[in-house]
């Protein structure tokens, strides 16, 4: 007999969906998180009726969101024999050890710092607002992109799509004042493709790679993967670096940008240049993962430099599935770093640089960033004003134009135990400890504000300060 089902989790992680997103890809969200979190394995759906009447939903609707979970195996259907639950990434853990040897490096990822399916719900990291962003002018702009005289863009990009490299070097000089040539500019497929190229053609396996910490996570893994031997250095804007316990050459050093990440604060260039005068690194490569901006002086990228290079995305600027960034490289590097990635990665994606371009060179981009980065400033205030208020918070950072936020307790707190009761809650956040060095002790949260807005954003930061209070009491 299949387990009995409660819809309480599924009708409350619709009712956080935004609004703006479609009633389909609301309903297709909550299904996959109540699947994942709340239902054992085997649960059997109510009829499509019933849950169309729960949910206010027409049939179509609701089939259009079931087809797509059918397809990632999240549930089972039978013509007649109802609906079933489902956990594809269970499944697959389950499975017995040597049915699928994986290589060291993929294990020390998918066990160490995210490896998550979860990738949406209040307070998720690392997601703008989505909601909000200007689609019907995207949709407009993909549409005179895509005709029939325009063939060329259906084909293999070389170094990138030329209007958007120009739109690039202006949008770096107008927002960041960073001056360099056009053809300094390589298109990726996002940060992540930037630092992994970089990587591969900058250092060998075994070669030590540094990093502050905490670490941007996602870098770590990059790291990890090409066989880099990664060496963390605690930072703390009080007082700087802590001393290395090596003194082994470092190939190349890693840096979020002017706004830290995941501390949620301004960076200091002071600091990274006695670091690195003190260390001596190959090559220097900034990240400027969460743009602001804001003060571009603590970038200690400089266009003329043999040795600095610079990695940035517009995932975090407009939508993450766009996938388009750019690293902008000595003169010295961009011919064998534009071949690397040719054979390595082929680019391609053209329609989509092209309609980026425009979006760029007829200021799109710029309104739209200078509307969002007012709105996030306001939710950050919302948050801060909540979080300080926790007994066992230490520090919370300052509101600022970014879309991350983190909160800090003493470093006897387990915030892997209190992330975990949080999602328990369906509050998503990122332990802090996960993405610190065994001899940096700071505990706390990391948490975004993008997927929260207005009424609901407000309910939301209530309804987390009320649990931490909670759950920071025993500690005291």
């Amino acid at each position: 007999m299949a387990p009995s089902l409660s819809l309480a989790p599924l009708m409350e992680y619709f009712s956080l969906q935004p609004e703006q997103l479609g009633k389909s890809v609301r309903i297709e969200q909550a299904l996959r998180l109540a699947i994942l979190h709340d239902w054992p394995e085997g649960s059997r759906l109510p009829a499509h009726r019933a849950l169309c009447s729960q949910l206010g939903v027409a049939r179509d609707t609701l089939a259009q969101a079931m087809r797509v979970l059918v397809e990632e195996g999240y549930i089972i259907t039978g013509q007649g024999q109802g609906t079933w639950t489902r956990r594809p990434v269970s499944s697959r853990q389950a499975l017995p050890p040597d049915t699928a040897q994986l290589s060291s490096r993929a294990n020390e990822i998918l066990q160490a710092h995210s490896a998550s399916a979860i990738q949406s719900g209040a307070f998720m990291p690392g997601i703008p607002d989505i909601t909000q962003f200007p689609m019907a002018k995207w949709r407009e702009l993909y549409a005179s992109v895509t005709v029939p005289r325009n063939v060329l863009l259906l084909s293999y990009s070389g170094g990138g799509y030329g209007p958007l490299k120009r739109a690039i070097r202006d949008f770096l000089w107008r927002w960041r004042r960073l001056a360099c040539d056009t053809d300094q500019i390589i298109i990726t497929d996002g940060t992540h493709n930037g630092i992994e190229l970089c990587a591969l053609a900058l250092s060998d396996v075994g070669d030590r790679v540094l990093m502050e910490s905490p670490c941007y996570w996602g870098a770590h893994n990059i790291f990890t993967a090409v066989g880099a031997t990664v060496e963390r250095v605690a930072w703390h804007p009080e007082t700087g670096h802590a001393p290395r316990d090596s003194s082994k050459p470092v190939q190349l050093a890693y840096f979020t940008g002017s706004h830290h990440y995941p501390l949620s604060i301004a960076t200091s260039r002071a600091h990274r240049q006695a670091l690195c005068d003190e260390v001596q690194p190959r090559y220097v490569l900034e990240d400027d993962y969460e743009f602001t901006g804001e003060d571009s002086t603590s970038l200690m990228f400089d266009g003329h430099s043999s040795q600095h290079l610079l990695v940035g995305s517009f995932s975090k600027l407009m939508f993450p599935g766009l996938r388009l960034g750019y690293l902008v490289a000595p003169h010295s590097l961009v011919d064998s770093l534009n071949r690397l990635r040719s054979e390595v990665f082929r680019e391609g994606r053209l329609l989509d640089q092209a309609t980026l371009a425009q979006f760029l060179a007829e200021g799109d981009l710029d309104t739209w960033y200078r509307r969002i980065q007012r709105d996030y400033l306001a939710r950050q205030q919302v948050m801060h004003d909540q979080l300080v208020q926790v007994p066992g918070v230490i520090d919370v950072s300052p509101p600022s134009h970014s879309i991350s936020l983190c909160l800090q307790f003493s470093p006897e707190v387990d915030d892997r135990r209190i992330a975990r009761k949080l999602l328990q809650s369906h509050l998503i956040t990122r332990p802090l400890s996960l993405v610190c060095s065994e001899e940096d002790s700071r505990s706390g949260l990391i948490l975004g504000i993008g997927m929260l807005s207005g009424r609901t954003l407000t309910a939301e930061a209530l309804r987390l300060r009320h649990i931490l209070t909670r759950l920071l009491a025993t500690y005291t």
